[in-house]
């Protein structure tokens, strides 16, 4: 019933990458031509570059937040907490318009700083401001995880290394980074697949990548043979990524297999850094969230003052709602079958089973819409236009975050207990039950949330897959700004941002205890 499951789940999820296959052997040699162009070798090298350096700065961001926010006597680190993963929740599109107005040349930084004599600041877009940008909205994939797993890492092993004179941060290179190595991977992965895949971001900050170049094709040809085969060219770098990721994947263990006896983690005194750490943690905040919101805000307040009328979003606030806990559900629920494959029968079929599962994630929201679209018209029946569809649309994109972040809960649960559970006479579904959904709760929760966060901003599968009349927040700001109602958008972006603190509080509560 499990590798059942799991072939579902994961065919499923591999629905888009079939429409692709299709519609590129449709286009014939003038697809081909267009693949094996200089300048699509250029895009690929671009996006790749920029893949590598958001990646790399995102681990350098997340990891540090994730052990400071968890483990640390960091003041007021509950609050952090939560404010540190809110960035995941606002549109690249959103972001990127609003550093490009308050940090691009003639922005309004350099309008605060013209009277001291600075004339223009340096050019703010291309590669910098698209992997700023980026970095800012995701850290939290790696965060997110990590923290969940530091939850689990036995106190003993911290307390040795201080026994043997060690102090705090070396105990952290030398004891808690090893065995984070699952949950930073696995936040790796999803930052570099999210960047491959990302559009607003770049194309606001003028940067040329494989997505911007596929969504051109597909606004301006008619034939969208060749924006499938660019996206199917996308597919193989995901599907590369990702073998490079399981290449580097660690056979070691993360459990503990000697018997004792489950207690909290003593927490770290910083002593002297525990302001350097809240400064740290602050400008990461205010970078990534504040500015943003205070921009927004401006906006909201000059709109207001205009005489520009207050919309209140309770419908698209509702259907958002809705939508994104029915998709963290059902992704959540998914994700169990892979990840117990790949962790308990660990293998080549397993492994091709959790990899494929990434593949919707790193494909642009468009390609999966009319992937879906493709077969929801052909074979889906009365499921057309439906929200069913527009949820197992999420699903096919999101499903990586509850995978990742499962299999990384996961590793650090001794198999000796579901044995001892089997040993005592329980069925296989009574063990995951009682025993392991228990114990990997902390990282259930940090992809549900993942998952809900995303479905929440998510745009052009929403726009093109939802029933008729169905908004969404993310629909409220796309239709604001597209008819240049600035308030309005300003509006449903903060509203956003504040529906999806709540529920992300209370996961970062309910983790901290």
């Amino acid at each position: 019933m499990l590798w059942v499951t799991a072939i579902l789940v994961a065919a499923a999820v591999l629905l888009p990458l079939a429409y692709l296959v299709i519609r590129t052997l449709d286009g014939g040699s003038e697809t081909w031509d267009l693949l094996l162009r200089n300048r699509t070798a250029a895009i690929l090298g671009r996006s790749v570059l920029l893949v590598f350096t958001v990646t790399t700065l995102s681990i350098a961001v997340g990891v540090p937040l994730a052990w400071l926010t968890s483990r640390t006597d960091m003041p007021v680190r509950e609050l952090f907490a939560v404010a540190t993963a809110l960035p995941l929740v606002i549109p690249s599109y959103v972001a990127g318009f609003l550093f490009a107005v308050a940090l691009g040349p003639k922005g309004m930084l350099q309008g605060w700083l013209e009277p001291l004599g600075v004339d223009r600041l340096p050019d703010f877009f291309g590669l910098p401001g698209a992997t700023f940008t980026l970095v800012l909205l995701s850290y939290p994939y790696v965060m997110l995880p990590v923290r969940a797993m530091m939850s689990r890492i036995d106190p003993a092993l911290e307390e040795a290394s201080r026994g043997l004179g060690h102090g705090s941060w070396v105990t952290f290179f030398r004891v808690n980074v090893p065995l984070l190595v699952p949950g930073i991977l696995a936040g790796a992965l999803l930052v570099a697949l999210y960047t491959l895949s990302d559009f607003g971001a770049v194309s606001l900050m003028r940067y040329e990548t494989f997505t911007s170049a596929i969504f051109v094709q597909y606004g301006s040809a008619i034939d969208r043979s060749l924006a499938a085969g660019l996206s199917l060219v996308l597919a193989v770098v995901a599907f590369s990524i990702l073998g490079i990721e399981a290449y580097t994947r660690s056979r070691s263990t993360y459990y503990r297999i000697t018997p004792g006896a489950t207690r909290p983690a003593t927490t770290v005194r910083l002593g002297r850094w525990r302001w350097l750490a809240v400064v740290f943690s602050g400008a990461v905040v205010s970078l990534a969230l504040l500015l943003p919101m205070g921009i927004l805000t401006y906006w909201l307040v000059r709109g207001l003052s205009a005489g520009e009328p207050l919309t209140v979003f309770w419908m698209a606030t509702r259907n958002s709602l809705y939508v994104s806990g029915l998709a963290a559900l059902a992704a959540t629920v998914a994700s169990f079958p892979v990840a117990i494959l790949a962790v308990r029968y660990p293998g080549k079929l397993s492994g091709l089973l959790e990899r494929s599962t990434y593949v919707g994630f790193a494909l642009p929201g468009v390609a999966v819409a009319l992937g879906i679209v493709f077969f929801g018209a052909h074979y889906g029946g009365d499921l057309y236009q439906t929200t069913t569809l527009l949820v197992f649309a999420y699903v096919v994109l999101f499903l990586p975050a509850a995978v990742g972040t499962g299999r990384s809960a996961l590793l650090q649960i001794s198999p000796q207990m579901e044995e001892a559970a089997r040993g005592l006479g329980k069925s296989p579904r009574r063990v995951f039950l009682l025993v392991t959904l228990p114990l990997m709760w902390r990282g259930t929760l940090a992809g549900a949330a993942l998952v809900f966060l995303l479905t929440m901003k998510e745009l052009p599968a929403t726009l093109i897959l939802s029933p008729i009349g169905f908004t969404t927040l993310a629909t409220s700001i796309w239709s604001a700004a597209s008819e240049a109602f600035f308030a309005r958008a300003a509006a449903a972006s903060l509203l956003l941002i504040l529906v999806a603190s709540v529920p992300l509080a209370f996961l970062s509560l309910r983790q901290h205890r």
